[in-house]
């Protein structure tokens, strides 16, 4: 990764997300750019001014070699930062959310949601309860990856999955996949999934899981509960309408997901 890209809004969810996005731009040498979209009735002088202090306490925090720089910008939230995101063609965008459930899960961390679906970066949903100091941890380093095991036409979305489950000390990679209990698995799917596994390997620790199940979030749910305590990462590939994993599960799980989400999209920027 080279550039990471966080938004911020002041909030205390967007505030844990950026610490997230400094430590991977730490990690990874890459360069950390904050930008927030002003808005309507807000003070520019002022998100200037905490601009500038969010900076200084990175740095402070995170060491002066830190690659950081921040700006703001006017307009629609979404269409602003599609355009910044056209200009600083990130790596990777690292993004807050409450993690709510039920009706909330509708309002809150709706811009996130939003995101997934109009741009192809990967992107990095952090829970506001998330924690980095969670992945240095050896009891939270299972991955989840959900996939559909169709075939990946974009591989290079792995590479930033790959590179972050680097950063979990002694990483456990399990490629998920949800199916009814009287399906065989293609031909075509088992070579993906071999796939799969093989570009972890052998760097990671890799394992192939089965849920049996009708329902796609359920299945993935059902067995997140069940790891809940060793999980510290989930992944899941957005694709277009025609695919089992289609970008409005991920968008589902986006909304109210209490562990970091790693979105990565199939087609190519």
């Amino acid at each position: 990764m080279k550039i990471i890209l966080a938004p911020v809004d002041f909030s205390d969810a967007s505030m844990n997300a950026v610490s997230f996005a400094a430590e991977l731009s730490k990690r990874s040498s890459a360069r950390l750019v904050i930008v927030n979209i002003i808005q309507k009735g807000e003070d520019e002088n002022e998100v200037k001014l905490r601009l500038k202090s969010l900076e200084s306490e990175l740095k402070k925090t995170f060491g002066t070699n830190l690659h950081c720089e921040s700006f703001h910008a006017h307009g629609n939230l979404i269409t602003t930062l599609k355009k910044i995101i056209a200009v600083q063609q990130p790596d990777l965008i690292v993004m807050g959310t409450k993690g709510a459930s039920g009706l909330k899960k509708i309002l809150i961390g709706s811009n996130t949601v939003k995101l997934i679906s109009n741009t192809r970066v990967p992107v990095l949903v952090i829970p506001e309860v998330a924690r980095f100091n969670s992945f240095l941890m050896k009891g939270k380093n299972r991955i989840i990856l959900a996939t559909d095991l169709d075939f990946l036409e974009n591989e290079d979305a792995l590479v930033v999955l790959k590179e972050i489950a680097l950063f979990i000390v002694e990483p456990k990679l399990r490629v998920l996949s949800v199916r009814p209990k009287d399906a065989r698995l293609a031909a075509s799917k088992r070579k993906e999934r071999d796939f799969l596994m093989s570009f972890f390997d052998p760097e990671i620790e890799t394992e192939r899981v089965t849920v049996f199940g009708k329902s796609v979030l359920g299945g993935i749910n059902f067995y997140l509960e069940r790891k809940n305590e060793d999980t510290g990462l989930l992944a899941m590939i957005a694709r277009e309408s025609g695919h089992l994993i289609q970008k409005h599960y991920t968008r589902e799980m986006a909304s109210h997901t209490h562990l970091p989400l790693l979105v990565l999209h199939d087609t190519k920027m």
